[in-house]
């Protein structure tokens, strides 16, 4: 369990940070870039959360869920796999939670209005939460799969479907809370030439 009692070590002003190995990244390191930008999804979720959790309790429930499991993405990020043993089981991310998410994708997509465009980032408060939340997710997956690139680092594959999995999730849901797309704002494709 983690537990802390002082916020700040000064460990982290040579400009490096600790990994759950104990080993010391620079703070710029890709690794680091990826476990913060799944850090900064989550607190875009908690912002959007801020709109759902009255409006729209089912959906604010399986955000809550995704929070949660992107704090343990961001665990399993921040201890690579090395190959050598630890003292302890460290925590991955599993298919079952991103069987979670495609249930959750699934029981939000059956009531959409079908698309017939792209959809701009807006509509409701909380759907232009969940789209800024969605962008974030995206980000951390790319920078994710930069960082399974190196050869030298290893990234959970069923996080990376994971990650995947939660920025669809976001779209659809932001879809959902515009009155089941009825309230989406689409794109119109050279409407202001």
């Amino acid at each position: 369990m983690v537990k802390l009692n002082k916020i700040y070590t000064r460990t982290g002003d040579d400009g490096t940070t600790g990994l759950g190995t104990g080993q010391r990244r620079l703070k710029s390191d890709l690794r680091v870039e990826a476990y913060g930008t799944v850090d900064e999804a989550n607190a875009c979720i908690g912002m959007a959360r801020t709109h759902t959790a009255v409006s729209h309790p089912p959906i604010d429930a399986m955000l809550s869920r995704i929070q949660n499991d992107l704090f343990d993405l961001g665990a399993d990020l921040a201890v690579p796999d090395e190959g050598k043993p630890l003292d302890y089981e460290p925590l991955r991310i599993v298919a079952a939670q991103t069987e979670r998410v495609e249930k959750d994708i699934d029981l939000l997509n059956k009531d959409l209005r079908p698309l017939k465009s792209f959809v701009l980032n807006g509509g409701a408060p909380a759907a232009a939460a969940l789209h800024l939340a969605r962008t974030v997710a995206r980000r951390a997956e790319r920078i994710m799969v930069a960082l399974a690139q190196d050869p030298a680092e290893h990234v959970n594959r069923e996080g990376l479907r994971y990650i995947n999995r939660v920025s669809d999730f976001l779209f659809v849901a932001a879809r959902a809370v515009n009155d089941n797309g009825n309230a989406d704002v689409l794109w119109v494709p050279g409407k202001n030439r």
